[in-house]
Parts: structure tokens; sequence; C-alpha cells
């Protein structure tokens, strides 16, 4: 029989099983909150910027070239908004877009639509608007999908000075 004041230590298996049992109930809760949490972000606006020295490039890959693709989701984000911090004006479908300014193309049905862009390549934008994805697996892939698409999107800046 131990002596009563000496503590009792679990074999070393029995607590590394502890571990994973927890971290996989915390993985568990993790995707049911992703799969079945209401969609919402802080502002329903996707930005598309033609950024200054847009007009030199002429679409040319660079750091200020735009997207030949924009996905938009409807009750999510489904507000376009074109913003024009060039020194040229820019035209994206029917919308010129002067230097400075910014401009709100709402969507309200699900669909591609594509709209002519002089500094796109190819000179097209498509923009995809999806439907809001049910509770459940397509929630999931949703915001998997979505989270892959920030990581991929995000600008590539070196060190500043």
């Amino acid at each position: 029989m131990p002596a009563p004041d000496s503590v009792q230590t679990l074999p070393h298996g029995s607590l590394l099983r502890r571990l994973q049992w927890t971290l996989a109930a915390i993985l568990c809760a993790a995707l049911l909150w992703a799969a079945l949490a209401p969609l919402h972000y802080p502002t329903r606006e996707r930005l598309f910027e033609f950024s200054r020295g847009a007009a030199v490039l002429g679409g040319q890959p660079g750091p200020a070239s735009v997207p030949a693709e924009v996905r938009l989701t409807l009750g999510v984000r489904d507000v376009l908004l074109l913003r024009n911090r060039d020194l040229a004006p820019h035209v994206f479908g029917q919308v010129l877009v002067l230097p400075g300014r910014e401009v709100r193309l709402p969507f309200e049905q699900a669909g591609d639509y594509p709209f002519a862009c002089d500094l796109a390549p190819a000179s097209t934008v498509t923009v995809r608007v999806g439907e809001q994805p049910d509770p459940g697996w397509p929630r999931l892939r949703w915001r998997l999908s979505t989270l892959l698409d920030a990581v991929r999107t995000l600008p590539l800046q070196g060190p500043e000075d």
C-alpha cells in the first residue's frame, strides 16, 4: 500500500492516450462549429482594386494585376467594391471607374457574370456568384475553400526598410 503523501503517477501511455483523445475532441468540435455556425462577415463587400501603376503594366502579370475570377456568395459577400487607386481611369463592364473613386456592384442572383476589364488577363473578369451553402458538409467545404482562397491571394510583401 502506497504512502498517503506520495503522488500517484499515470503510466506514460495512458497520459499520451488522454492527450490524443483531447486533441481529437477539440478537432471534432472545431469541424462541427465550422459546418453548422452561421456565415457572416463584417462587411458584405469584396474588394476589387485597381492599384497604383496598374495602367503602366497594361494587364501584364505583376503586383498591380487584377484577378481573372472573383468569387462571391449571396447573403455573405455579394457586393463587389471596385476601387481605383491608379492615376488613370479603368473600365469594368459598362462602368468607368475614375481615379480615386469607388463603385459598388451588388449581385442578387447566383451565376457567372463576365465583365470586360482593360487590365485583366484576356480582358475579361468572371464574377462567380454562388448560393449560400447549407449547414453541414457544404458549409464546411465553403469555409475551407474560402480559407484556401484567402491564403492563396495574400499579397506578397518584402520586409520594409
